[in-house]
């Protein structure tokens, strides 16, 4: 399963494009749609939309196969790509030691989105920008569960 043109359009609209290096709310160095800067990156002139647009691919492949490796259960396109974008945002550690992962294993979808929303912190602090991406991730994984519903 890939992330869905729906589900990129989430990120995208969630990290925003920015040409030149910034510090995200957890205060790590990151450029272009949220890649966070690796020890080997440098962009002392910053970049530009194409060369965002393949660090963004690369990143999301990366989460893409962190969702694929870690969940064991059935997922819609909604919930991958919701997860794909949780994954992508606080990383496929977060997403491994995670109550949420648990519950997507055990199949207990209605409690799985519950514990997605519950991660709109950053530190202590309830982050507004969060807790909208989480509602906008909950909103996709919820649509498909009733898709899942019809389906049956």
């Amino acid at each position: 399963m890939k992330l869905s043109t729906t589900g990129m359009e989430l990120l995208k609209n969630s990290e925003g494009f920015r040409s030149h290096v910034y510090l995200d709310v957890a205060g790590f160095p990151t450029i272009g749609y949220g890649h966070r800067l690796l020890h080997r990156d440098s962009f002392p002139n910053g970049i530009d939309e194409p060369q965002a647009a393949n660090l963004l691919a690369c990143d999301v492949r990366d989460a893409e196969q962190a969702v694929q490796r870690l969940v064991k259960a059935p997922l819609t396109q909604g919930q991958f790509d919701a997860l794909v974008d949780f994954c992508f945002n606080l990383g496929a550690g977060r997403l491994t030691a995670s109550t949420l992962l648990k519950c997507v294993n055990a199949g207990r979808y209605d409690d799985a989105v519950e514990q997605l929303l519950l991660w709109d912190h950053a530190g202590e602090q309830e982050c507004s920008a969060l807790k909208a991406r989480r509602e906008a991730e909950a909103e996709l994984w919820r649509n498909t569960q009733v898709e899942r519903q019809a389906a049956a």
